[in-house]
């Protein structure tokens, strides 16, 4: 169901999910207000960095989608988002702000 001209709505949860006790939601990303708002359990692993893979295989998941669903090339798709996540890196759009919410 399409988000845009309706009441927010949470996105469904993948059927595996439902099958392991220990399933856990990372990640949620809103567009609110013309802002990002994000709540991450940043404490999903001892390691940091394995949240690099988490975001390339999250665009992994986008590429996919826009080949099959859109029809636009895979390969392409991937070069544009990584294109624009070095730019925001180097460069970014704007700031972070917030922290931990106990």
């Amino acid at each position: 169901m399409p988000l845009f001209g309706k009441k927010p709505a949470e996105l469904i949860v993948p059927p595996a999910v439902n099958s392991d006790p220990g399933a856990r939601e990372l990640v949620r990303v809103w567009s609110a207000h013309g802002q990002q708002h994000v709540t991450i359990a940043a404490d999903a692993w001892d390691d940091p960095a394995t949240w690099g893979i988490v975001l390339v295989d999250l665009a992994r998941h986008v590429a996919n989608f826009y080949d099959s669903e859109r029809g636009m090339d895979r390969d392409a798709v991937l070069f544009r988002i990584r294109t624009l996540f070095e730019a925001e890196w180097d460069s970014p759009t704007s700031g972070v702000t917030g922290g931990a919410i106990k």
